[in-house]
């Protein structure tokens, strides 16, 4: 039987391709094999406890509907050529569909409008694409998630003071739609001054760890601490790097701090008071559709336009109930 490829692309973090079949930096070997329908997901990245999610969602997917899953990504999230590479090499095979969730929302208008063309259908997860030419787009609605983190800090701040933003990294339509969700709680409560808004962290945590303590220490005192009551990332590594610089300051548990995404570090840091909240996705729930959906398209199926994948704020004071627990630690063996 001549075998079918799909392909899902998750433009996320540059990550190294995966040999089909075997393992790559970050890779896996295929959730199934001898299946007569091969899907192959690129994720923007491979390490963050998100990414690892949407595998095991996908992975979920491709076992329930015996279709083989392969993993493949680029090691960092800003490498927009190797991402675009990938679509490339995957229309040159002739694959039978592609589900991707954009690195950079302009850069892949252009593979992606390549494979609509050539009739392999596109299912865009994850992070938005410019323009309207693919089949699906399953997504958490960022803009809400956006609008959840600046009410929650509103709320830990006592509904008045001055915030940051950190944000992410240019071109990154999920996280951007993060931050204009989080400008807009803001604006709707004026005692609450944001006096910077502008300033990108970047896409690695390292990178990320040295902006934020520069921008942080702007707002210094004489005496150590910061002129500043709250900040807001739209991210996990940059989360992860500002509760770093947070402890390694002395300014944890002093400063109201919301996050973006989940990890051990991160619950830790809403356990101890580090975090006043963090805003969480459902990322399993994410893979596991874009695989659904990618394969029922394929397979001649209706499929909606738009799928949210959900959105929730976690606190320490409802992070022991079942349903953020679950979001908070997810059982990816499943």
């Amino acid at each position: 039987m001549k075998r079918v490829f799909a392909v899902v692309l998750a433009a996320a973090a540059t990550c190294a391709p995966l040999v089909v079949g075997a393992c790559n930096k970050g890779g896996s070997q295929p959730a199934s094999s001898g299946s007569s329908l091969s899907v192959a997901m690129i994720p923007k990245g491979t390490t963050h406890n998100f990414w690892q999610s949407i595998h095991a969602g996908a992975n979920r997917a491709g076992k329930e509907l015996g279709v083989e899953v392969i993993w493949r990504g680029p090691l960092r999230e800003d490498d927009r050529d190797s991402q675009v590479s990938e679509v490339e090499g995957f229309i040159s095979r002739g694959v039978s569909g592609i589900a991707l969730a954009p690195l950079d929302e302009a850069a892949l208008v252009g593979p992606v409008n390549d494979a609509m063309s050539k009739k392999i259908p596109v299912v865009i997860f994850d992070s938005g694409l410019k323009g309207d030419n693919y089949v699906s787009f399953v997504a958490t609605d960022n803009v809400k998630g956006g609008q959840l983190g600046g009410e929650r800090l509103i709320e830990a701040m006592g509904g008045k003071g001055k915030a940051v933003l950190l944000r992410y990294a240019e071109g990154h339509d999920s996280t951007t739609k993060r931050e204009e969700g989080f400008l807009a709680a803001m604006k709707a409560h004026p005692t609450v001054q944001v006096v910077s808004a502008s300033q990108y962290v970047g896409t690695d945590v390292e990178e990320a760890y040295k902006r934020t303590e520069s921008i942080l220490s702007s707002y210094r005192k004489p005496d150590g601490s910061l002129s500043i009551d709250g900040i807001f990332c739209a991210n996990e590594s940059s989360s992860f790097a500002a509760m770093r610089v947070l402890k390694d300051n002395g300014w944890a548990g002093k400063l109201h701090f919301v996050g973006f995404d989940s990890s051990d570090n991160l619950v830790k840091g809403l356990q101890d008071g580090t975090i006043d909240g963090l805003v969480i996705q459902d990322p399993v729930k994410m893979g596991y559709l874009a695989i659904k959906t990618l394969v029922a398209h394929i397979k001649g199926q209706p499929v909606e336009r738009r799928i949210d994948t959900g959105v929730q704020v976690v606190t320490r004071e409802n992070m022991e109930q079942p349903a953020m627990k679950e979001l908070l630690h997810p059982d990816l063996s499943k």
